[in-house]
Parts: structure tokens; C-alpha cells; sequence
């Protein structure tokens, strides 16, 4: 499935706000649970419930997205529109309400990812897919590489726009026009950030958070020292997903723009393991892939990844294949 921009949506930041601004978000009917994580915070799960024995599809949100982001709503509408099952997932303090414990999240959060997935295969009854968009695309694949055949319980994989290099995605949104997304991650961070000094006071330095001015800032104070990371630099090189592409074995679509802003094309891996598309379209900007005339349609983006999900069995125990579209 090949996309193609439409002629009106003419560069990669168009094609990134206007389908999450622009475009009308089709209508869901979610079901929440709260389940209590094993660290004494909670994980709000949105679910939409299908036929049994249909396919399950879970979606993990970008940084600072949820259930109610474009791109989950178009998946799961479409998801129930063929009487399958999912879930969105909502990382530490994304669902609405602050998180309890001195924690958020970040790219590499393999291990909230597994304990999430291995919960919700547990109630699956058919097919069994994972997603992830953005940030959650990257920490659903560091899953996938650091599990190896541990994850050969999921059917198939697919990751959306993910920064695969973190530095370079770092670099690449600190600046010319690209600050534009900073400034709106640092909007929402910050404030979660000085309610979490509230609740653990000296957890991070207040001034510095307060003059952070860009995600390498904001990973260096909060992020970083928060999970386990020494610094930005280390954050960045160890949680990006691009280490560990040669490692996945559940078959896994990797997708991403060539003019995504947040990351350009000339930093996309070229390799990856068996089991593992690469298929890097020269449009589509971040998480947008917007069809047809104006005001224009989602849908392409969910009928890419359920193509992909239904076809998966079939992919050739090859070289990975990168497709490298026009």
C-alpha cells in the first residue's frame, strides 16, 4: 500500500498539524479501566470491545498523546468498525489525571510495555497485534528487540513515525521552525512536571526545569535522572529503538516518512532483521498520512497497519526489505 500525498498538504510540517489539527477525529465509544501498577501508581486502559474471538489491537500513544490523539481514534474506529477488540494504554500521567508515583515515561520504557501487553493478551482471545505511535512505536520496539522470542505471543508489530535515533530526532526538534513541537511538548510537560515536585519535593530542580528550552533540556533534568538514566546523552543513546531492529523476531512494520520533522529521512536505519519492513514513504510528515481532497480523511493510516497485521504471516524469512517509495 503505497501512500501519496494529497497536492494540498504540499510539505512534511502540513502534513504533520493538519491532520491532528484539521481533520475531524472519528467518534469512539471507549471503555475505561484503571488497573494498579506494580509500583503502587495506576495505568487508565481505554478499551473498545469487539466480537469474541475477533483480533485484538493494542496502541501505545505518542509523548504527550492518548486515546483521544488523531491517530487513535482513527484506529480503533476502525478497529470496531470490523467488530475486533483494542486497547489504548495510557502512560503515567497521560489519561487526564496526574500519576502517583515519582515517575512519567519515556522511549525506552520497555518494561511498562511488557507488563501492559502481557496483561492484555492474557483476555485476547483471537489474534493478538501491537502498535505504537511516535514515542510508543520506539519503546514497543526496544520491547520487541529486547524480548526476542519472549514476544513471539504477539502475531504482528507495527511502529508510526517512531524516533528510531533519539539524538538525531533530539537535534533535529531544537531548531528553525521544528520548535514549534517543542514548545508544544514543553507546554503540557512542564505543568505535570511542577505538580510532580508537589508530590515528591526535590525530585528534580525547579529552576532548571522551569528554563528548559528544549526536549535535550528537559530529557536532562526530569526525564533522564527519573528512569535511570544518566544524562540526556544517555537516555538518547540507550533507549533508542534503531539498536535493536536486528533483534525482533515477531514480524514488525516499521513506518516512517522521509519528511517527518521530527526526524529526517537521512537518519532512518537501513537494516533491520528478518521479520522486520522497513518502508519509509518520501511523504506523509509525522503521525499524518492525510488522504484525499480537502478536508481530507485518516483512514489511510489504519488500513495501512491492518493490511500489514492480516498479511504478516506471509512476510519473507529474507533480508529485511526497505521500501523505499517515490
Amino acid at each position: 500500500m503505497k501512500y501519496t500525498a494529497p497536492l494540498w498538504l504540499p510539505s512534511g510540517h502540513l502534513q504533520t498539524i493538519y491532520p491532528a489539527t484539521c481533520i475531524a477525529k472519528p467518534a469512539v465509544q471507549f471503555r475505561r479501566e484503571r488497573w494498579d501498577a506494580p509500583d503502587g501508581d495506576f495505568v487508565d486502559v481505554d478499551f473498545v470491545d469487539g466480537q469474541p474471538g475477533q483480533p485484538f489491537v493494542v496502541l501505545f500513544h505518542g509523548l504527550e498523546g492518548s486515546s483521544d490523539s488523531h491517530y487513535a481514534r482513527a484506529l480503533m474506529a476502525d478497529v470496531a468498525a470490523r467488530g475486533w477488540s483494542g486497547a489504548v494504554p495510557h502512560f503515567r500521567g497521560c489519561s487526564g489525571e496526574p500519576n502517583r508515583a515519582p515517575r512519567f515515561y519515556h522511549s525506552g520504557d520497555a518494561e511498562e510495555i511488557d507488563w501492559v501487553i502481557r496483561r492484555l493478551h492474557a483476555r485476547s482471545q483471537g489474534k493478538f497485534y501491537a502498535a505504537g505511535v511516535s514515542l510508543g512505536g520506539n519503546a514497543l520496539l526496544r520491547w520487541l528487540g529486547e524480548s526476542q522470542h519472549r514476544a513471539d505471543f504477539v502475531d504482528a508489530a507495527c511502529s508510526v513515525s517512531a524516533p528510531l535515533d533519539l539524538a538525531q530526532g533530539g537535534a533535529s526538534l531544537s531548531s528553525g521552525f521544528n520548535m514549534i513541537y517543542t514548545r508544544m511538548f514543553l507546554q503540557t510537560l512542564k505543568p505535570k512536571c511542577v505538580a510532580k515536585l508537589q508530590q515528591f519535593p526535590g525530585l528534580f530542580e525547579l529552576d532548571k526545569l522551569r528554563a528548559a528550552r528544549d526536549l535535550y533540556e528537559f530529557d536532562n533534568v526530569v526525564t533522564a535522572p527519573l528512569h535511570g538514566y544518566r544524562n540526556t546523552e544517555d537516555y538518547w543513546d540507550r533507549a533508542s529503538a534503531k539498536h535493536v531492529l536486528g533483534d525482533i523476531t515477531v514480524p514488525t512494520l516499521v513506518l516512517n516518512a522521509r519528511n517527518d520533522p521530527f526526524l529526517p529521512g537521512r537518519h532512518l536505519p537501513q537494516r533491520a532483521a528478518a521479520n522486520v519492513v522497513l518502508d519509509y514513504p518520501a511523504h506523509g510528515g509525522h503521525v499524518g498520512f492525510a488522504v484525499g481532497g480537502l478536508p481530507g480523511k485518516l483512514d489511510w493510516l489504519p488500513r495501512r497497519l491492518i493490511h500489514f497485521m492480516e498479511g504478516a504471516t506471509g512476510i519473507a524469512q529474507n533480508d529485511a526489505l526497505v521500501e523505499q517509495h517515490g
